[in-house]
Order: structure tokens, then sequence, then C-alpha cells
């Protein structure tokens, strides 16, 4: 039997006037809202405040993208914690802003200009610039409106771009003090190449994918098998041309007496020399394999260990060029092929050629393949760097939560390698290097000139370069600001451990480079990291495109509202750890808000208000048992928010407030309302609004909307944004009213399953006699008892048809019932009958499948144990029915 839902609001119910409309529409309030927040400036942080600090900088989101559920979710979280502080008397930043995203925007636009028959050249650099900032003026408000409908309380009068000439002057400022502090050089290393994009991209631009490609083993030397020669295999044949060994391992016998020898090459007029180095494995394939420095990251390392040629064999389009062969103009992929057939014709084709799986790079941008390649680029030393970002953690300046992700930080940054921030693109921040007439390089810094002649470098920066600077850069370093005086360090960095080593790691390396100039306390550049996990659907999914189960957050706040959205990512959310969400979460929550609605407008007709609460020995057990779990879920939600564990405080405050002051205590404060007692009624409202102010405060980080209107209405002040985060009353509300509720609930309880049991109408009374009601010390709560379990004192002539005895802390109670006339038994016979016959069947089946051997040895353990679940719950079901339908035999 399904309790009466004392939230709900009838037209007999609806008498008083409430001030609330009728139902919660999220639609009609949010946006009016929200400006009315920005409007009085709470959002504003004023660095001139004797409060405490707390700042946050947003993880830039590109500015040529839009919000998915990803940086919802970070949104969600970065949000409540602001709030929560800002309630809680500190001076809030958080500052919002967006990155340039290099890549990203000048593909975008060089795919509008391929439209119109153009190309990039076709502009220039100056007007291919030019192009792109207007792309971003149109584009560049999109996702601040998605922020505003997510209810994102940042300082938009703080708003900063990584590319507006502030953060271009930080750039220029640590460029140039880490060129001339050594830091920076240019060398010619391996690096990851677009060929699409022309230019050198991050590990964190490269995905990963197995690709079905083709192993052909060929061979070097003489076709004569007596004669000297070896035998190599690989996937990427067309870069044999750039070959310029063939190493095997230093104990195979095999080749020992080729070490040092040299083996012509196919196609070039040069020799190869065959080389011993232990990075070889003698059991894999023949135990030889090629070296091609130029092309391959392994290679690159064992050309630098015997100091090989590094002949780079394609330009930057992946075609083949300046080999002198027959291959050169042709796409790596064409050469693969015609290279093949050039080895068969010489017969150096020594093995069939065979499918072979293998993991493969591609451009997250542009989707091809990516090609290692030798060039010159600029690099930034990050060994001291390094060294310093990991001291960070280890000393405890800097704490990551959760802590399980230390190793991993370790991990990284004790074995970084050095970092390629050089890019061959046009859109983003030019590097700082002049080149003289005469070969003379000079860096400058952000307010010096050129001299005449001097060509500036073209390539740019990489976008984790100015990112990296994100949380002082903002605030307006290199000068000394008022912003950085209050607010830097910044409190806590809040992002996904998926990008802990491209970008936390780079704000660490630049914070702690930079911060020893700021002063003791600012060596870093947050205090605290909470780690995140991905949001993935309601199967543990990873949210993809091209697997279609994408959700577009801002499609949840249109049909669910934006606490629906909040709510349900918050409530998933705890540190280092994956969250799955699907459309039932979503309307799950979105049910917790009209829940709260409901409880409220309740509470407001039943005369709820906001005063003193009177003397506790004055209150009922109902009240002091429901304010003093209501201390107890305030200290909950504090150590929740406390240790980032969303989640946990979360489900305190859902929990509390559903299944305890919706499902119990107002059904109790309705009984108090009906004794027809001034006084009663008076403290009941009292306490009701004494329960429901400090729930909506605790509420209002993770559901500002719902929560304002109806906090609002209830107090009649000024805003929960600027209102005092709730703390425990501190006083003692009596373990024992305590210990007699929940006795209370478990006697409801179980006399409402028993008429659930006996197919009892919700609203149908039964006479009952109470035996051990006073020695359970529940003898003067019985009118709730009688009221919520919908039961009459026993009259002259009570015939009990049926007892049951429910175990309470101190005493039983047993329960004689009388449901004599109130059943239709024939009815209910046939009914038990018909349900009967489900579950025998149900059992009939899974016991058949979990007799049958050849189905217990094929099927998938999470199969069978789907099967013996749904065995057990039958067995259970057939018992269950089976008894209901004895005791109705003699009726």
């Amino acid at each position: 039997m399904t309790a009466p839902d004392p939230t709900s609001v009838t037209p007999e119910t609806a008498i008083p006037e409430t001030g609330l409309p009728k139902s919660w529409d999220p639609a009609e309030h949010e946006a009016s809202l929200y400006q009315g927040w920005v409007d009085a400036g709470y959002f504003t942080a004023d660095a001139s405040s004797e409060k405490p600090p707390f700042s946050i900088v947003i993880p830039p989101p590109n500015v040529n993208g839009s919000l998915h559920m990803g940086h919802a979710y970070e949104h969600v979280l970065m949000d409540a914690l602001s709030r929560r502080r800002r309630m809680q008397g500190y001076e809030v930043l958080w500052l919002p802003g967006m990155d340039h995203a290099a890549i990203a925007m000048q593909t975008m636009v060089e795919r509008k200009l391929a439209a119109e028959g153009k190309t990039r050249d076709d502009l220039g650099r100056e007007a291919f610039i030019e192009r792109v900032w207007a792309e971003k003026a149109e584009i560049g408000g999109n996702i601040g409106e998605q922020m505003r409908r997510l209810g994102d309380s940042v300082d938009w009068s703080r708003e900063r771009f990584t590319m507006d000439e502030g953060l271009s002057r930080a750039v220029h400022t640590v460029f140039k003090k880490m060129f001339d502090d050594g830091l920076i050089y240019q060398a010619e290393r391996l690096v990851n190449w677009s060929p699409v994009l022309k230019t050198a991209v991050s590990d964190i631009e490269v995905s990963y994918a197995d690709v079905e490609g083709e192993l052909v083993s060929f061979r070097y030397g003489s076709l004569d098998d007596s004669e000297p020669h070896i035998v190599v295999a690989t996937t990427r044949l067309e870069t044999m041309l750039g070959d310029t060994a063939i190493a095997v391992h230093p104990e195979d016998e095999r080749y020992a007496s080729l070490v040092g020898t040299e083996l012509p090459h196919p196609f070039l007029d040069r020799t190869i020399p065959v080389i011993a180095d232990d990075y070889v494995d003698p059991e894999f394939g023949s135990g030889a394999v090629k070296i091609t420095p130029a092309h391959d990251p392994n290679d690159f390392a064992l050309g630098q260990r015997h100091n090989l040629p590094m002949p780079t064999i394609m330009d930057a389009s992946a075609r083949i060029a300046d080999t002198g062969t027959q291959f050169d103009g042709m796409d790596r992929f064409e050469a693969r092929v015609k290279v093949r057939e050039a080895l068969a014709e010489q017969g150096r084709i020594v093995k069939e050629v065979r499918p072979y799986l293998h993991s493969v790079g591609h451009s997250e941008r542009t989707g091809e393949p990516i090609e290692p390649r030798l060039s010159m680029q600029w690099w930034v030393d990050v060994s001291s760097l390094a060294q310093a970002a990991g001291d960070a953690v280890r000393d405890g300046s800097t704490v990551i939560h959760p802590k399980s992700m230390e190793p991993r930080w370790f991990a990284w940054v004790d074995d970084m390698h050095d970092w390629c921030i050089s890019r061959q693109l046009w859109w983003g921040h030019r590097i700082p290097i002049w080149y003289g007439p005469d070969g003379e390089v000079v860096c400058l810094g952000p307010d010096e000139q050129a001299p005449q002649g001097y060509v500036q470098e073209t390539d740019v920066l990489d976008t984790w370069f100015s990112s990296g600077l994100w949380p002082f850069s903002t605030m307006g370093w290199p000068d000394k600001t008022d912003d950085l005086e209050k607010f830097y360090p910044t409190s806590v960095l809040v992002t996904g451990y998926d990008i802990l080593f491209f970008w936390v790691a780079r704000m660490m390396m630049f914070g702690t480079y930079v911060g020893k100039d700021l002063g003791p306390g600012n060596e870093i550049p947050f205090h605290n990291l909470f780690l995140h996990g991905l949001v993935r659907d309601e199967h543990g999914r990873k949210m993809s495109k091209s697997k279609g189960n994408g959700i577009d957050p801002l499609d949840w706040v249109e049909r669910f509202g934006a606490d629906a959205l909040r709510f349900t990512l918050a409530r998933g959310a705890n540190p280092g750890s994956d969250i799955s969400v699907g459309e039932d979460h979503a309307q799950s929550s979105r049910n917790f808000a009209t829940k709260l609605y409901n409880a409220t407008k309740f509470a407001l007709m039943n005369g709820a208000k906001v005063g003193e609460l009177p003397d506790p020995e004055t209150l009922t057990d109902a009240d002091r048992w429901i304010l003093g779990r209501l201390d107890e879920v305030l200290n909950e939600v504090d150590a929740g928010f406390e240790s980032y564990e969303f989640s946990k405080a979360c489900e305190s405050l859902y929990h509390f407030a559903w299944d305890e002051v919706c499902d119990w205590y107002l059904e109790l404060a309705k009984v108090q309302f009906a004794e027809n007692d001034a006084t009663r009624s008076e403290s009941t409202a009292i306490v009701l609004g004494a329960v429901l102010e400090p729930l909506l405060r605790a509420l209002s980080p993770v559901m500002p909307f719902v929560t304002e209107v109806l906090w609002k209405t209830l107090t009649g002040r000024e805003s929960l944004v600027v209102a005092a985060w709730p703390r425990p009353s501190g006083r003692d509300w009596s373990s024992d009213s305590a210990a007699r509720v929940e006795d209370l609930q478990r006697l409801i309880t179980e006399v409402r399953r028993f008429r659930s049991d006996q197919g009892l109408r919700p609203g149908q009374r039964v006479a009952v006699q109470f035996d051990g009601l006073n020695e359970a010390g529940l003898e003067p709560l019985l009118p709730y008892v009688a009221s919520l379990a919908r039961l009459d004192p026993a009259g002259p002539g009570f015939g009990a048809t049926a007892t049951i005895e429910v175990r309470l802390s101190v005493a039983t109670v047993v329960v004689a019932i009388d449901t004599s006339g109130t059943v239709d038994v024939e009815a209910e016979r046939k009914r038990l009958t018909k349900d009967l016959s489900v579950a025998e069947k149900e059992l009939t089946t899974t016991s058949a499948k979990l007799g049958n051997e050849q189905f217990l040895s094929k099927a998938p353990d999470h199969v069978v144990a789907k099967i013996r679940d749904r065995q057990r719950i039958a067995t259970e079901e057939v018992e269950r029915l089976t008894a209901k339908l004895s005791s109705l035999a003699g009726a």
C-alpha cells in the first residue's frame, strides 16, 4: 500500500494564500532569477573586502565550442562550491573566460574558406587573423549564454580570453623570462605531426584507435640465403625510404657476424649499417628491426644513442620528398603500396602480406593518422619545473582530491619529457623571437620593440602555454594587482582527471615558476586540486557523437529545469569517479524539485513561518526528532562539501527532504494540526519553518532556482545567494524522542505492509487492538499511529482476524486486526491465484534454465547470476502468495 503524499496539494486543501504559483515551472523563473542576481551584483567580487577570500578560475572552454555534459558537470560542482562559500561569509571570486583554441578555431575558419574556394594563403596572415577575430566575435557569446542557463554564479565583470591584451602581455613576459633563464630553446626533435593542419600537435590532441593494417616482411641484403641478409617487418613500409640502420639484440647469435657490416638499400644509393641495441626484442618476429629515426619515436631515441643520420622523407603534407626515388611526390599511403610492389618485383617480400591490428594515433581535429616527424621546434626544458610541481604536492602546499590520484601525478611529473610549445599556425600567440639579418636571435618582452630589419618567428605557441598561465594571468599578472593580492593562489581547481597531465601539470609548472617572485605563500597556483571523473551514459559508456549517446545539457534544462540537471550531476559526483546519467535520473531530480515545491506550499498553507523555536520541553517527540535529524544532516552535508564528496552531501539532503520531512514529518504535523490546539498548531508551524528554511539554504548551492523562490516566499528576505549558510543548532533534541519516533515509524510501516498484503484500499479504516504499546513508550503517540495507518479503536464485539508482532527497541507490540467485511475474499482469492500462476511459471522457466548443463556452460556469468536472482525472487513470491491464499481458506 502506498502511503498518502502529504505534500500533494488538492483544490480542497489549497485554500490559504501561499504567495506561490500553483505549480513549479522552471522556465517561468530561471532566466529572470539569474538576471536579478547579476544585476544585484551578488557575483561580483570585491578585492578590498575584509572577508576571507575564496577563488576559482574556470577551466576555459574553447571559444568556438559549446558546453557539453562534461562541462555542465564541472560547472555545477564549481558553482556549488562558490555559492556555499559565499553563504559562509567568504569573498568569492569565480572567474570566467574562454580559450582561443588555436587549432580548433583555425581549422573552422579554414573550412569556411575552403567552402568559398579560398585558402589562408589567399588571404595572407594578417587578413586571415582578422577573419578569425571576426568569427570569434560572432560565436564568442554562445558559451556565456549557456553558462547563464546553468546558473553559473561567475563574476562576469572579470571575464577573460586567452588572447586579450592582458593575457598576451603575461604570455610574452613568461616566455622572455624562461628564455633568459635558459628554459626555452630550439631543437630538432620528433613531434606528432598533422599533415592536414601542417603543424605539430600535442599529445592530448591525438586519439588512438586500433586499425587493420598490413604487416609486411621484406629482405635487406642478398637474395641468396647463403649471403649476408636480414629480414625485417613493418606496417609502414613507406618509411623504409628513411631507414638508416637495422638493429638486432647484442646477444642474438644469429646476427652476431653481421653487426658492424652494412647492407645496400634497395632504392637508395647508400648502405644501411647493422647495429646492436638492447631495445630490440630477439623473440619478436625475425629479431631484427628497421630503424627510421625521423619517423618513429623509438627509432629516434635509438638513432640518438648511435648517432645515426635522420633524413626526413616527407614534406609537411606527408608526401614523400627529397629521397631521389620514383616515390617522390606520392602521398604516404600511395607510397606504401608502390614500395611494396617495387620490393616484390625485386623478390624482397619474404612473407605474404597479412592483416595486422595495431594502434594508430589520429588527429582529434581532422581525423587523419598522425605522422611522427622530425622537425625544428621550440621546447621548454621541464626538468626543474616538473620537480617543483611534484614537490608542491609532496610538501602539502597543493592537496589532490582524491588522494588516490597522487601516484598518477608523481608518475607523470617525475618522468616528464621536454615540452614542444611551437605550432605551425597563424592563429595564436606568436612566439616573441626575432631574427636579425645576420642570424641574430633575440627574445622581446611585451614592452620592447624589435630592431629595424628584424623578422618575427612565424610559429605560434601551443594553446596549453597560455592556458597554463590562467590562474594568475587572469588576475592581472605580471602587474601587482588587488585581485592577485586578495585571491591568489586560488582556493581550488576543479577539473577532470583526464587532463591532469596536460593542463594541470602546465599550471603547476608555471605557477611554481612565477610564484617565487610573488612572495611567501604564493608559490602555487591553487591550494586544492579536485579531480572529477567523466560523465558516462546510463550504461556506463563514454559519451560520444559517433555512438550517438551524447546528451546536450541544455536539452535537459529545457525539459526538466536547470535545478534537475544540476542535482542529477552533483548527486553522482565523487572525487576521481566517473558518473553515469540517463533521462531517468533527470526525471527523478525534476520530481524532487516538485516535491520540495509542494512540501513548502503545504507548509505555507498550514501557517509555516520562521520564528524563534519554543522551549524544547514544549515540543512533541515528532518535533524534536525532525529538528535533531536536521542537525545531523547539516553536519553530514558540511562534511561532504569539505571533502568534495558531493554525492554524499546530496544523498543526505535528498533522503532527509523526501523520506523524513515529506514522507514522515509532514504527515505527523497534520496530526498535530488536527488537534485543534492553537498553541500546538503555532509551535508546529514554527517547527515546519525551522526545518524547511535551513533545508532550502543547504540545497541552494546545487538547486539555486527553486530554493530561491521557496525561501524568499517563506522568509520574505532578500535572496538565498547572500543568506547565511545553515549550521547545526547545537541543542539537545533528546535521543529518547528520536528512539520513540523511530519505533513509531517501524510500527506504522509494518501495519501498512500488512494492509497492503491484505489488499486493503489506502483510505479504508480497520479496527485494531494493541498489546504492549505502553511498554514500548508509544501510548502517547497512538493518534499518529491511528491517523497514518488508517486505524480505528476496537469496539464492542471486536474479533481479530489476524495479528502481527512488531519488535521495537524496548518492547514487542502485538497488533490485533479485524479485517472482516473489509476484504472481498473471493475477488482477493482470484487475484492471488492469478499472481501465483505467474510466479509459478517464472519459477518453472528459471529452474529449467538453471538445470540445463549446456546453458550453464555457455552462458556468461552475469547472465547466469541474473537467472539465479529471478529464480530466488520467484521462489519467494510463490511462498508468499501460497501463504496468503492459505490465510483466506477459512475466511
